[in-house]
């Protein structure tokens, strides 16, 4: 079965080019379309979505809004954020409300069909260098020694601490296996866990507790 969309956006124009771009491709179905996010929300219960791609700026309800409720209601619905600046400054919170990454509007074609299949297939990680950047510039926590666990990472085991730091500077999983000396099956495993134990969707929101919880500093 191909990839379920919707597209949400107060913009005709831009919905309709999503639209040709992505029915365009033999793998991916638009199931819906909504002007905002109110309808969005609707929709989302109506239908059976794996990613939405969400506007962030709309009137009524807006796309950060619109992204926390579709997550509660249909956790299995992964929200790609589109927004038309490097560092808008609702991408953080789009983060945290519950959004699997984010992405330009004048991404290129490729690119926005790439972040799609990665969205879809649960390795929420888009364009590391970018999502530090962003999670640098809009957390700032004191500094925590490194024989301080933060209270709630103490579920975590040693290893996956390491791992996690390592997430939340943007490595992939082969980057991490080669700096720990680990196979990338074990460290898929650890993020597993750590996913798990911290009750988060992906790797995105990982990055988000890391810094959150003043493991990783900024710059850092």
């Amino acid at each position: 079965m191909g990839i379920r969309l919707m597209i949400v956006d107060d913009q005709d124009l831009v919905r309709t080019g999503f639209r040709m771009i992505l029915e365009s491709e033999p793998d991916m179905e638009v199931v819906a379309e909504a002007s905002d996010g109110d309808e969005a929300i609707d929709l989302a219960q109506r239908y059976t979505i794996d990613v939405a791609l969400m506007d962030i700026r709309m009137k009524r309800v807006d796309g950060i809004e619109a992204t926390k409720r579709i997550v509660e209601l249909r956790p299995s619905t992964y929200v790609l954020m589109l927004t038309t600046f490097d560092l808008n400054e609702y991408v953080y919170e789009a983060l945290r409300a519950g959004a699997s990454g984010f992405l330009l509007k004048d991404a290129p074609p490729e690119q926005l069909v790439d972040a799609i299949r990665t969205v879809a297939s649960g390795d929420a990680l888009l364009a590391p260098a970018i999502t530090r950047k962003v999670i640098e510039a809009y957390t700032s926590r004191p500094m925590r020694s490194d024989d301080t666990l933060p209270p709630e990472l103490s579920e975590l085991t040693s290893r996956e601490i390491d791992v996690l730091r390592l997430i939340a500077r943007g490595q992939s999983n082969a980057e991490i296996a080669k700096e720990l000396f680990l196979g990338e099956t074990t460290v898929r495993t650890h993020v597993g866990s750590i996913l798990r134990k911290l009750n988060i969707r992906d790797r995105v929101q990982a990055v988000v507790v890391a810094y959150e919880t003043g493991l990783v500093q900024p710059g850092s």
